[in-house]
């Protein structure tokens, strides 16, 4: 089991931007698959960087791609996502999910129904 809080959120003008910082608890955080969800008020929660392996691809919505990156440390047991050139569109609880090692599932890893852990989401406002 793991154990996810998400940090760095806060409000920024657009153009601006932020990091997001995952640490996670818990044992073999390497094994874990990651990822970086949104969810704005009366939207479905979509993915902004997802999965995140140890090492591979990480595939991004055209909405962000090349403004939103994603790294990992696992020494620190954090994942991150560096936000720049940031919207309004943007806006939203940012929240970070895991998905345990060797548990197999029928959804897509850009699917949030394939993560089994979250954590308790980050508060992004960009203002324009």
């Amino acid at each position: 089991q793991v154990h996810l809080v998400e940090s760095g959120g806060g409000l920024v003008q657009a153009g601006g931007s932020l990091r997001l910082s995952c640490a996670a608890s818990g044992r073999a955080f390497s094994t874990y698959v990651m990822g970086w969800f949104r969810q704005a008020p009366g939207k479905e929660r979509e993915f902004v960087a997802a999965p995140i392996w140890n090492p591979g691809i990480t595939y991004y919505p055209d909405s962000v791609k090349g403004r939103f990156t994603v790294s990992r440390d696992n020494g620190k047991n954090t994942v991150y996502l560096q936000m720049n050139s940031l919207k309004p569109e943007d806006t939203a609880v940012y929240y970070c999910a895991a998905h345990p090692p060797g548990y197999s599932s029928s959804y897509s890893s850009r699917d949030a129904r394939w993560y089994d852990y979250w954590g308790q989401g980050t508060q992004v406002t960009v203002s324009s």
